[in-house]
């Protein structure tokens, strides 16, 4: 992987965790650099971002409290994505990953072809959020 797309992958992590940045934004940047997709592990604490051709960079994430819960919860995990892109006063990302592994999240997968993000918990259950239009 080369310098320039580790920095924007770095840039659109930082950018997500500060609060910089909305997930479209990163997304399109994302896009336009060349990625096909990324994956959050809470269990690791790591993102992995994809290129078409089996290429990828993964990068610590900055710490966030908890570990995922042992039992999955797709109806919270459903309430925290509509949290998210209310975007409100009180959305952060730091705060979405927090509660997320609280509602038995280990990590999920974005795929910016499928337009959609797969969530799933310690033992394989798993939620499907289709992109917004």
């Amino acid at each position: 992987m080369d310098a320039e797309r580790i920095a924007i992958a770095r840039s659109c992590l930082d950018a997500a965790h500060d609060g910089t940045e909305s997930f479209p934004t990163i997304v399109g940047r994302l896009i336009a650099a060349g990625f096909e997709g990324y994956a959050v592990d809470y269990r690791r604490n790591t993102q992995l971002y994809y290129l078409p051709d089996g290429d990828g960079v993964e990068l610590p994430m900055p710490p966030s409290p908890g570990g995922a819960a042992p039992e999955f919860d797709a109806d919270r995990v459903a309430a925290l994505v509509r949290w998210a892109q209310a975007n409100g006063p009180d959305y952060s990302y730091a705060g979405f990953c927090t509660r997320a592994k609280a509602a038995g999240c280990a990590g999920y997968l974005v795929s910016f072809p499928g337009r959609r993000v797969l969530y799933y918990g310690r033992t394989a259950e798993t939620h499907v959020e289709h992109f917004p239009r």
